[in-house]
């Protein structure tokens, strides 16, 4: 009865962020195009609602009233499955957010942290490789592999990690108070570095560099697709800051920490250039890993 009630509880709670997380998503959306317009000293949308506060809905709207003759449909079942596969992962990042700090039997939610991020190679690869586009093959190949090479890093900080407080509960880390970047800077400054790349975004966003692949994966999605692709992108941009929040500062400022963190995505889109998507694995790969790896020794 205790297992039922406890599995009823996680669910609703999985749920209710799931829907919290999209509302942020939202409105997050909105804020983003806003501060990207006073950026590059252009107003954002204003026109919609109150000062532009239902422009995110609006969007959504024509998002999934648009849609393509089913003639001309360039998608297998592939991408299709691929589609699916990421929106699942985006429903189990909610399901180990809200399990993290329920304190229910989380003494391993690190771990499934780890095993949900490995999976996403195989959703972006299902999702550019089923397009029939030579610009999606190309965009899913270089964001598998910069997702594997996230996972590498991952792997390391969730070693630190479990051997700073002692296993690889995120319950320990919420109640203690302790900074991990303070530990080891490097890695933190790296991390910063990943989760822009798994996250897709400037300077970083190697699946949808506009410029060379075309929009890259979404070349050949539209309404609901699309819609999905896009959302879940944002979802797991939130994940990911409160995961760093928790892993390198944890403590009370963790809802403060996670907001400025996804601040951090607004201006290294609206201020950093693209790297070379060669300089940047071959940087990941030579010197971020060896500074992960030398850490892990000095933790120890």
């Amino acid at each position: 009865m205790v297992l039922v009630l406890n599995g009823f509880y996680v669910f609703l709670s999985s749920v209710l962020s799931f829907a919290l997380i999209m509302l942020f998503v939202a409105f997050f959306i909105l804020g983003e195009r806003k501060v990207l317009g006073y950026m590059q000293i252009r107003k954002g949308p204003n026109k919609v609602g109150l000062v532009g506060l239902f422009q995110s809905f609006a969007d959504l709207m024509k998002l999934v009233v648009k849609f393509k003759v089913s003639l001309f449909q360039g998608r297998s079942w592939l991408a299709w499955s691929g589609v699916f596969l990421l929106v699942l992962l985006a429903c189990s990042y909610c399901v180990l957010f809200s399990y993290g700090l329920s304190g229910f039997s989380s003494c391993n939610v690190l771990l499934w942290f780890l095993v949900v991020t490995s999976v996403t190679g195989y959703s972006l690869l299902s999702v550019g490789w089923g397009s029939y586009n030579k610009y999606a093959l190309l965009s899913c190949v270089r964001s598998a592999f910069g997702s594997v090479t996230f996972e590498a890093c991952f792997m390391c900080v969730v070693v630190i990690s479990a051997l700073v407080v002692g296993g690889y509960s995120l319950w320990g880390l919420a109640e203690d108070v302790w900074g991990l970047a303070l530990v080891v800077a490097p890695c933190y400054a790296l991390w910063l570095v990943g989760i822009l790349c798994e996250c897709n975004r400037t300077p970083f966003d190697y699946a949808e560099a506009e410029s060379e692949l075309v929009s890259g994966l979404n070349t050949e999605y539209c309404n609901v697709p699309f819609t999905c692709l896009f959302a879940c992108e944002y979802l797991i941009m939130f994940i990911f800051s409160w995961l760093t929040s928790v892993l390198f500062f944890s403590g009370v400022l963790v809802v403060v920490l996670s907001l400025l963190h996804v601040v951090f995505f607004v201006w290294a889109r609206g201020t950093l250039p693209r790297v070379r998507y060669d300089y940047f694995v071959g940087f990941m790969w030579r010197w971020a890993l060896l500074v992960f790896v030398f850490s892990l020794f000095l933790v120890v």
